[in-house]
């Protein structure tokens, strides 16, 4: 009796200060938002499964839509990185020489010899499997596709087996492995940066001047000219590598490959399109850069498949100040994820919002409400953020909005589609997720060529 009551009595005297503590820290920190129980060590890990965005999804039905996150640190070069550097003259300058150089319209320009040779080149491999009824890893050859594109304007030459050198990408792995991962990148490039400043400094020798360059040409000379607005240092082009190869050659494959997804799902929309372009383009010759901007259906179906499948479901950010959203004080350098994939799908704002209607960005409706301009890619409009929206926005997303049109139109005009998986080439697309930082699925169709009156690719 006497040991129950001692231990009682020292329970009390342990508890109360404690709870005395966390009422005065809570008031300190305010009105922080409603989250579940965070275990020790794993903090919130278990509640993410492998498909992240929906299962924030799920707990912001819940808790509210104000998650956080960590463990993006062991993926970037930090402040060298312009996706992760604080808002300052250094980034200032490097979105500046991002949007004006990098992945300007003159650079875009210069460089469509390269998109349009490795498109051709995607769609006679693509014919020839037509030909023989062969199936297609779509998927596979679609990363192929944009890690070339991606490589020949950034580095010069193509690289499809870049894909094999790098290993997944898990937010939620522990933090040895992720600092691997970005271990394995950092010797990459810098075997990348080596080989490329040898090649130049021989050509230079043999009096070469002639040749084009490419985006990491345009880094090295900033970074040797002493008159530059701002010196860059070796793990600034190693950055801003990463940050245009990582986000413009998963990003844009995934893309297609759902958007040629919903297509065969949806025969209807595909027969439309075709229509569109053959009233359009013709059949004379391949749809082009320039075509897009006279195929509205064609656009049309793009914002749906972003809006539904979202390349990178969620985008991170950092408060830089102490706010309140939404009742809740969010303290400064909380690090706050969107949930893109949320945004699309949200029945507030998207009439069936699961449903894939190309129309809604279509319709003589919306047309004459404005809407059909108004409703961008281009985070204009809240509803529909799949580039961002903002200062951070993607600085990539003029070259998407040629690269992706372009490739999905092609493969629209020249081929009809079906699943070719060896056992369901009578049913649909399976549109189940898989786990990553872009949204995967396995692709495998059977393309048959549409007796196109072209011969031969120029």
């Amino acid at each position: 009796m006497v040991d129950s009551q001692f231990f009682s009595f020292a329970f009390l005297i342990w508890s109360v200060p404690i709870i005395f503590l966390r009422v005065i820290l809570g008031k300190r920190r305010g009105m922080l938002p409603p989250s579940p129980r965070a275990l020790p060590v794993i903090g919130h890990r278990h509640l993410l499964g492998p498909i992240p965005h929906q299962a924030l999804n799920k707990l912001s039905n819940r808790y509210g839509p104000l998650p956080k996150l960590s463990n993006l640190d062991y993926l970037t070069y930090g402040t060298s990185d312009m996706a992760m550097a604080p808002y300052g003259p250094y980034w200032k300058y490097t979105r500046k020489l991002c949007m004006t150089e990098l992945l300007g319209s003159r650079t875009l320009d210069r460089l469509l010899s390269i998109r349009r040779d490795e498109m051709n080149i995607f769609v006679r491999l693509i014919r020839e499997k037509a030909e023989t009824g062969e199936a297609v890893d779509i998927g596979a050859e679609l990363m192929k596709l944009t890690n070339n594109v991606i490589s020949r304007m950034l580095l010069g030459k193509r690289c499809s087996g870049i894909k094999k050198m790098r290993p997944n990408l898990d937010l939620q792995g522990y933090r040895k492995r992720l600092k691997n991962v970005r271990d394995k990148f950092d010797i990459l490039m810098e075997s990348v940066i080596s080989e490329h400043k040898e090649a130049r400094n021989e050509s230079e020798s043999a009096g070469n001047s002639d040749k084009v360059k490419d985006v990491l040409d345009l880094l090295i000379d900033i970074s040797e000219d002493e008159n530059a607005e701002m010196r860059l240092t070796r793990e600034n082009i190693k950055a801003f590598v990463m940050n245009i190869f990582g986000a413009g050659a998963d990003s844009s494959a995934v893309t297609i490959g759902w958007g040629l997804s919903e297509l065969i799902n949806h025969p209807d929309v595909i027969v439309k399109a075709q229509e569109e372009i053959d009233s359009s383009v013709g059949r004379n010759r391949m749809l082009e850069e320039s075509d897009i901007a006279n195929l509205p259906y064609l656009q049309a179906i793009v914002k749906e498949t972003l809006r539904l499948h979202p390349s990178g479901p969620l985008v991170v950010r950092e408060s830089t100040e102490d706010c309140t959203i939404g009742g809740y004080d969010i303290p400064k350098q909380t690090r706050l994820f969107v949930n893109l994939w949320a945004l699309g799908r949200d029945s507030e704002h998207w009439e069936n919002p699961l449903e894939f209607i190309p129309e809604r960005f279509h319709s003589e409706e919306w047309k004459q409400q404005g809407k059909f301009q108004f409703l961008d890619l281009r985070g204009q409009h809240f509803n529909l953020l799949s580039f961002g929206s903002g200062r951070r926005s993607c600085p990539g997303a003029s070259l998407a909005l040629l690269l992706i049109p372009t490739v999905l139109g092609r493969l629209i005009q020249c081929f009809d589609w079906k699943v070719g998986d060896g056992e369901n080439e009578d049913c649909g697309v399976s549109m189940e997720e898989k786990a990553g930082i872009t949204l995967l699925i396995i692709l495998w169709f059977v393309a048959q060529w549409q007796g196109f009156h072209i011969l031969r690719f120029e």
